[in-house]
């Protein structure tokens, strides 16, 4: 499994090649430490090419989050899809444990996007919505009898093991994340 920060083929176009490098600048280093001159010199792009595209940052950041949420999104979906029904509702955390141990992880970018930004960029909040709502839908399927509030206990797991992986506290990580969501599939166990 590949889950590389950017997880896009090679950039075709200006456009492309500019988002291409911004994702990578901005998950490994942050957005704030990333200047449009260093994204525009490694993109290897004039600046009128650059502000044609992206008339400001808070466009390329834009951009940025959503081919991330996008692409993010299809692999997760992918990765959990995969382990059902075999692993039931812990599936929802076990895939996390995948990309955790990608060389480039560095936490979820919407997350880190929230330290940097805080509301500035709606599209955090539209990306953890559209997350809950597609584990909402996997205890929907394992016909979980309270499948919204498996879903948002679930996040708030979910969340906690991601920002501890990018802590680095992984000791028994795994362990916790699957005893707590077994502890959640239990409880709202499957409907009769």
């Amino acid at each position: 499994m590949t889950t590389n920060s950017s997880t896009n083929p090679e950039p075709t176009g200006v456009r492309d090649r500019i988002l291409s490098t911004a994702t990578r600048l901005f998950y490994r280093d942050g957005i704030r430490a990333t200047g449009i001159d260093r994204v525009i010199a490694e993109a290897k792009v004039a600046k009128a090419s650059f502000y044609h595209h992206f008339p400001s940052k808070a466009d390329l950041v834009n951009a940025f989050l959503d081919l991330r949420h996008r692409n993010w999104m299809f692999w997760y979906a992918g990765a959990v899809n995969a382990r059902l029904p075999v692993e039931a509702f812990s599936a929802v955390g076990s895939a996390l444990f995948d990309w955790f141990e990608q060389p480039d992880f560095r936490g979820c970018a919407f997350i880190n996007s929230w330290v940097e930004f805080g509301a500035d960029f709606p599209i955090i909040f539209d990306h953890k919505e559209e997350l809950r709502r597609f584990i909402q839908s996997v205890a929907e399927r394992l016909n979980l009898t309270e499948p919204e509030m498996a879903a948002t206990t679930a996040m708030v797991v979910i969340e906690g093991a991601i920002v501890r992986a990018q802590m680095g506290a992984r000791d028994r990580l795994e362990e916790a994340v699957s005893t707590l969501l077994q502890d959640l599939s239990d409880r709202y166990g499957p409907a009769a």
